[in-house]
């Protein structure tokens, strides 16, 4: 489809490489927090260049948030000549650590073959940058236009966003009567629209034990083995029960279709040293065990099922269990989000990819969460949906990549939205 706007965007795609390397070699690592203000004065500089009225705001007193780390969020919007609905970009600023397995430079940006590779590259940098791409050629394209358009970049979505999104939302900035149209250019391929997510529920269990020493470990009691009995239960009982449910939801990939838990974390038994450190360890019995537990639910499941069904478990194995004990903190609940597939925004970009890339949409369900749960459940706001460039697989993966044909693809749909949401024609 040849339109004035897709030419636009056609031009700008050495400036979209650009812009992307820029957002990438920020490296605002979360945790703990890193380099949000820093993001924030970029978009902010790039932003009021293209006529943006912006904010920079801090997210205080949010989970994090401190001198050392400020939760930083910017919202930047630009009105039309006369009055109309908002359609708003959010993204969020934040990427994962690195992790090992690594070809590339995390955060070199570097360009190859038509991919730019780096951490956050498709986990949402390269969307937030498409996003702006697209709203700067709509508005060299239709200076005259109606409403008003939002780009958002916040924070901490990798870990709840609760420094982020939720914070906003809970000021207002997500009132239905001040924005009525939200996409959020997370990475679920560039043909799909994602309605929504499952929900997740996450928990820290710590078995108690006795220390004692190393050498006559009949004189204490093992935190670690107890440890093991709990896994051993999620192995033989838990996970075959949530791999037996399936979900309506059109949860992507196959493997989401179905309940999951992911152990994030399991600590037992003495401190690791430092780097440093060269002595050996001292002989003890571990007197305390902890994980932490990363469950993702189905919207057929009900939050206290999911919460009973670990617990029941765990009671199971005080009853059992010799010297069995321990304590369950939940650590955060999120509610699964659905879009009606008959919502403005829904049906909008269905339009602009069926335009643009010439197929019908896929329309799919996250396997994560992601901050369409505050837009929805603080905000009031259903009009809401994640549509992005980038492959979902690669998000938190080492050699993470992001296609520069995708950005340009995914920049024409988000400005053929623009044009039917804020043209009166």
């Amino acid at each position: 489809m040849n339109t004035p706007l897709s030419e636009a965007i056609n031009a700008k795609r050495d400036e979209l490489i650009a812009l992307t390397q820029d957002l990438i070699r920020i490296p605002t690592l979360n945790p703990p927090g890193r380099d949000y203000r820093l993001i924030c004065e970029y978009l902010d500089r790039r932003l009021r260049k293209a006529g943006f009225e912006t904010q920079l705001i801090r997210a205080i007193g949010t989970p994090g948030d401190g001198d050392k780390y400020p939760r930083w969020n910017i919202i930047a919007r630009r009105e039309g000549t006369v009055a109309g609905e908002c359609v708003h970009f959010n993204s969020h600023t934040d990427v994962v650590e690195v992790g090992q397995g690594w070809s590339f430079d995390p955060f070199g940006a570097e360009l190859a073959d038509g991919r730019i590779y780096g951490r956050g590259a498709c986990d949402m940098k390269g969307g937030l940058a498409t996003s702006i791409i697209a709203a700067e050629a709509f508005l060299e394209t239709h200076p005259d236009f109606a409403g008003a358009i939002e780009i958002s970049g916040t924070a901490d979505e990798e870990s709840g966003g609760y420094g982020g999104v939720a914070y906003l939302a809970e000021q207002g900035y997500f009132n239905p009567t001040r924005v009525q149209h939200v996409i959020i250019p997370e990475p679920l391929n560039k043909d799909r629209i994602c309605l929504g997510h499952r929900g997740g529920w996450w928990a820290e269990i710590e078995t108690k034990g006795e220390i004692a020493h190393g050498s006559m470990p009949f004189l204490g009691d093992c935190a670690v083995r107890h440890m093991g009995a709990v896994i051993s239960e999620f192995e033989n009982k838990l996970f075959p029960a949530m791999a037996a449910r399936t979900t309506d939801m059109p949860v992507v990939p196959e493997g989401a279709r179905s309940s999951t838990m992911n152990i994030n974390s399991i600590h037992g038994g003495q401190k690791e040293q430092d780097d440093d450190f060269t002595g050996l360890p001292a002989h003890c019995v571990p007197d305390s065990c902890r994980i932490v537990i990363d469950r993702r639910f189905l919207v057929e499941e009900p939050l206290d099922q999911v919460r009973d069904e670990v617990t029941g478990l765990l009671e199971g194995l005080r009853a059992t269990r010799v010297d069995f004990d321990y304590t369950m903190t939940e650590l955060n609940a999120v509610l699964p989000s659905m879009t009606d597939r008959d919502a403005p925004v829904v049906q909008t970009v269905a339009r602009a990819i069926r335009d643009v890339i010439g197929k019908e949409p896929d329309y799919v369900a996250s396997p994560g969460t992601y901050d369409q749960k505050h837009i929805d459940r603080i905000g009031k706001l259903k009009n809401c949906i994640a549509y992005g460039p980038g492959v979902l697989e690669l998000a938190h993966k080492p050699d993470e990549w992001i296609g520069v044909d995708d950005m340009i693809d995914s920049a024409k749909v988000m400005g053929a939205a623009l044009e039917s949401l804020l043209l009166n024609r």
